[in-house]
């Protein structure tokens, strides 16, 4: 017992001189290159062991697509590049100042593995200057994150550019950034990375930005972007896209033996899923302006919303509601059909 009492005496002791430490203000905090060398070694190592741990249990799905790597790059020039550099451009000299420096990624990244990258990407290091992801509820964009860096110590300056949307591509005032990863012309880079906006309802594109804005719509891409955009940026950028002329749709005819173009026209009853081209189109028939047009949209961009609308993940204007209902009811392979139907319209 007494020996019992001894140790927590020692303990109570210690607390009390780390305390008095901490209150005294001798403790420098103030950032000195070079310094303290053995604690920034036990500092890194005791990152890698908690990564490492951390990561054991998590999944890495396949990361070959390379719309993966296109919907990492956009938000890493964005976000990334200014602290870790780029193949076109060097790391900027405040990175070198910050203690510790953000590595140059392209040389270490190799050192670790997919579901490690992940963790660190999601959640951030602590005591140093990399934050979480913006949405902890979007793992489907750090994947994304993490196809990209996989592919970047072998990247050249044009094949980054190139992925980035780094190609002096101008376009209406506030919205040089969405080009970026929309194109100017609306029409999403051509894969299904990021959706084509090019023609949707002005209406449309204003809710959703001010949903991406308000957190009400859930993507660690966007919300970084809408951050410093004022109400008029927003209704400019609406403005530019919404104008824009969107792919031409041709008559549709639907197939009998086609699933996905039945469940657009009309339904399922008896899964009480109603018919999409009511609010979605096809067709010029009067609709909600707030409701996007499917029609030539990307099918993997359409299977991904009605998947993050099914989990609760999506979030939205005031009419997400409707989906968030509607998309649990549906079947993975019925997501699929539908999806592939609106992608084949638009000439």
């Amino acid at each position: 017992m007494r020996g019992l009492l001894r140790i927590v005496g020692y303990l109570l002791v210690l607390v009390l001189f780390v305390s008095f430490l901490a209150a005294s203000g001798l403790v420098p905090v103030t950032e000195r290159p070079g310094e303290f060398a053995w604690t920034r070694w036990f500092l890194q190592f005791a990152k890698r062991r908690s990564v490492t741990l951390h990561s054991l249990t998590i999944r890495a799905p396949s990361l070959d697509s390379p719309d993966l790597i296109v919907k990492g790059a956009g938000p890493y020039e964005t976000t990334c590049r200014s602290c870790h550099g780029s193949p076109p451009d060097p790391r900027s000299p405040l990175a070198f100042g910050m203690d510790p420096s953000p590595p140059n990624l392209q040389s270490i990244i190799a050192t670790w593995d997919d579901r490690e990258i992940f963790l660190i990407v999601k959640h951030g290091i602590a005591f140093t200057g990399m934050p979480a992801w913006p949405d902890p509820g979007r793992d489907d964009e750090v994947w994304a994150m993490v196809a990209f860096l996989r592919r970047l110590p072998a990247l050249e300056a044009a094949e980054y550019n190139r992925l980035a949307g780094v190609d002096g591509t101008t376009s209406a005032a506030g919205a040089q950034s969405c080009a970026r990863c929309h194109g100017a012309d609306g029409r999403g880079r051509g894969n299904g990375a990021y959706p084509r906006i090019a023609g949707q309802s002005p209406t449309y594109l204003r809710l959703a930005l001010e949903a991406y804005s308000r957190g009400g719509r859930h993507s660690g891409i966007m919300r970084p972007v809408l951050v410093g955009m004022t109400p008029e940026e927003i209704e400019t950028v609406s403005n530019y896209y919404g104008a824009l002329e969107p792919r031409s749709s041709p008559p549709v005819i639907a197939a009998a033996d086609d699933p996905g173009a039945r469940i657009a026209l009309r339904g399922i009853p008896e899964q009480n899923v109603p018919s999409c081209s009511d609010c979605h189109g096809p067709g010029d028939g009067p609709r909600n302006p707030a409701y996007p047009r499917l029609d030539g949209q990307y099918e993997e961009y359409l299977v991904l919303q009605l998947e993050l609308f099914a989990r609760q993940g999506r979030g939205g204007s005031r009419y997400a509601h409707i989906m968030q209902q509607v998309a649990p009811r549906l079947k993975p392979e019925q997501m699929r059909a539908v999806a592939r139907f609106y992608a084949s319209l638009g000439g």
